[in-house]
């Protein structure tokens, strides 16, 4: 199974106001389905973004930054070649005031799926998960069935303040215990002996800084987990580019957000090592000198912030 995570940067659809439909009347009426007249935002962008999608020519895909299931079939349907390409997919709406969900598309049967965004928070009084932790079954021909928990942990930004990393920590650390305290729940006191991953958008890097240290690193570096992106040269890990604020004197940055975490088991039975697909990353990413999809500009469009990482789950022709 080829395996890849992918924050694909607000796939939203957006209400064609300007086409005739009255906004006002939309808020104190509500929309009929003849209304809805809906297209994808930044549609320039959201096809290099399905490019790098097909380039990855993964089985399961899963996604960050989605707005809900219309928006994933109509995406799937314009710009990914329909069922035939991903006949599965699934997005649940989760806690983000801003509608951004995690989902995943997949070409193997998805047999079950769990939410759980009505943890709660109880110091902060609001819910655990920022988005969702997603659990989902994946029935694959050879391995058999692979459980992946997709994530999008608290962002990093604290309402554009400095120190945001430091401030907004706690949570993140929160998330993360649950999310294994979830695996723990679902395969026992070693879960690592089962198959499955745990992959997303965890919103934070490991090493330390200014601000302290990491609030993921006690997931990433778990025993019963595989980071199999630690198999790549350090300097081969980033995932993700930010250009900075030169009018705050904050230099331009090369991270890891994004993270595929494998089972110990499926880590023993996956020797491949991941790549990290950065065609789709703005000309101003000047780290990477490889070749970029054909329509990337220097700033914009690009297919996203972040670069997918993907892997082969499980050797050539491995049965368990």
């Amino acid at each position: 199974m080829r395996l890849a995570t992918f924050n694909v940067e607000n796939l939203f659809t957006r209400f064609r106001f300007a086409h005739g439909i009255n906004p006002g009347a939309a808020a104190e009426h509500g929309f009929t389905s003849e209304d809805l007249r809906h297209r994808i935002a930044q549609a320039d962008a959201k096809v290099l973004t399905a490019k790098l999608i097909s380039l990855l020519d993964a089985d399961v895909v899963a996604l960050q930054e989605v707005e809900g299931m219309a928006t994933l079939k109509r995406f799937r349907d314009l710009y990914l070649g329909g069922r035939q390409n991903y006949p599965y997919l699934l997005a649940i709406d989760g806690n983000d005031e801003r509608g951004i969900d995690v989902a995943v598309l997949s070409r193997l049967p998805l047999v079950h799926a769990r939410s759980y965004q009505h943890l709660w928070e109880p110091t902060a009084q609001k819910p655990l998960f920022s988005r969702d932790c997603l659990e989902v079954d994946v029935t694959c021909p050879r391995l058999g069935v692979v459980t992946l928990f997709i994530n999008h942990f608290k962002s990093m930004r604290d309402d554009g303040q400095d120190g945001g990393r430091e401030r907004t920590r706690p949570l993140r650390q929160s998330q993360c215990r649950m999310v294994m305290d979830i695996v723990r729940a679902r395969f026992g006191a070693t879960p690592g002996d089962h198959q499955w991953a745990i992959l997303g958008d965890f919103n934070d890097y490991l090493a330390s800084d200014a601000q302290g240290p990491s609030g993921i690193d006690e997931l990433v570096h778990w025993s019963e987990a595989c980071n199999v992106a630690q198999r790549l040269p350090e300097a081969e890990r980033w995932t993700h580019f930010w250009r900075g604020l030169s009018e705050r004197g904050l230099p331009a940055s090369y991270q890891q957000l994004d993270y595929l975490l494998l089972s110990r088991k499926l880590g023993e039975l996956s020797p491949a090592l991941p790549h990290i697909e950065r065609s789709g990353q703005p000309g101003r990413a000047v780290r990477y000198a490889g070749p970029r999809l054909e329509g990337i500009g220097y700033d914009r469009p690009k297919a996203s912030d972040h670069c997918p990482l993907v892997m082969q789950v499980g050797a050539p022709g491995a049965i368990t």
